[in-house]
């Protein structure tokens, strides 16, 4: 079986041609055009393109930022908004005549890193994308969880500061207003740091390793705020392990370490005082073979 998969965000779009062992055989990238409809559903049928090559395929795996609407096929996600309730999945059958199954991006992370990656053998996982935000899914008895709506496991969305600042949900005080790349640089430029003005996670990550104070305090930061959004999880979900990736996970310990005592606070309940929390291994083409695991069933 041979399947389309597509990863969608809002800074590029990702397509691959994956098999049902879980080898991405090929694959292709665009930038998201997040303020025009018709770009943006061409972006998806260009790279498409680009990466079938003329294959024949047999379905077709997507990862879509949230919020997504499973049941109905359709996409919302805050960081493209020129979709409002985009009907993707719909769209998707009409252009290629075959099956398609949508999720979140979270949620086929944690699918992808089940499959062939670091969560391989842990039936009861969350996967993290640490990234420009944070985004979360679970697997849970071995299967994709996603809820009512298919956005179930979004860690980026507890709140871990009440009165922490704005989100781009709405709320105030969530994970990924502390622990996603541009508010981890904001807070470490208000707190002094001393960076170009384009500096920017890796640069903070750089400086991090250097010694720098500023920096390693906002990894600290970052890395409790995540510890803290897993160990509430893991009192929900009875969860043993959490794969943590995307572009700040990339800093390796410097984010890893605070998580870890930040679970070593919090998570003490006899249940989940033995989670394990370990990086990713598939990097950017987890959600790719995570999507395609919603076809092939994996």
């Amino acid at each position: 079986m041979t399947v389309l998969a597509l990863d969608i965000g809002g800074t590029k779009i990702a397509a691959g041609v994956v098999d049902d062992h879980g080898e991405v055989l090929a694959h292709a990238t665009r930038p998201t055009p997040v303020h025009d409809p018709t770009h943006a559903w061409q972006a998806v049928l260009d790279v498409s393109a680009e990466a079938l090559d003329g294959r024949t395929i047999n379905g077709i795996g997507v990862a879509c930022a949230g919020p997504v609407n499973s049941a109905e096929g359709t996409v919302n996600p805050i960081n493209v908004p020129c979709w409002d309730d985009f009907p993707l999945a719909t769209r998707l059958h009409q252009a290629f005549d075959v099956p398609v199954h949508l999720a979140g991006d979270g949620v086929c992370m944690a699918l992808g890193e089940h499959w062939t990656g670091a969560g391989k053998g842990a039936d009861f996982l969350v996967g993290l994308v640490v990234s420009t935000g944070v985004g979360g899914g679970l697997v849970l008895q071995g299967k994709p969880y996603g809820g009512r709506t298919g956005n179930a496991g979004h860690i980026g969305h507890i709140v871990v500061e009440p009165d922490g600042m704005p989100c781009t949900c709405g709320g105030r005080g969530c994970v990924e207003t502390v622990a996603g790349g541009p508010h981890l640089v904001r807070w470490a430029r208000q707190q002094g740091w001393r960076a170009p003005d384009h500096g920017d996670a890796a640069h903070l990550a750089a400086s991090a390793l250097a010694g720098d104070d500023i920096a390693l305090a906002a990894f600290e930061r970052a890395g409790r705020a995540v510890g803290m959004g897993i160990a509430a999880a893991a009192a929900l979900c009875d969860l043993d392990l959490a794969v943590i990736g995307g572009g700040i996970a990339q800093a390796g310990d410097l984010l890893l370490d605070p998580v870890r005592q930040a679970l070593a606070d919090y998570s003490r309940l006899s249940y989940v005082d033995t989670l394990r929390v370990v990086p990713a291994q598939l990097g950017s083409h987890a959600g790719l073979v995570g999507a395609a695991a919603l076809i092939i069933g994996a």
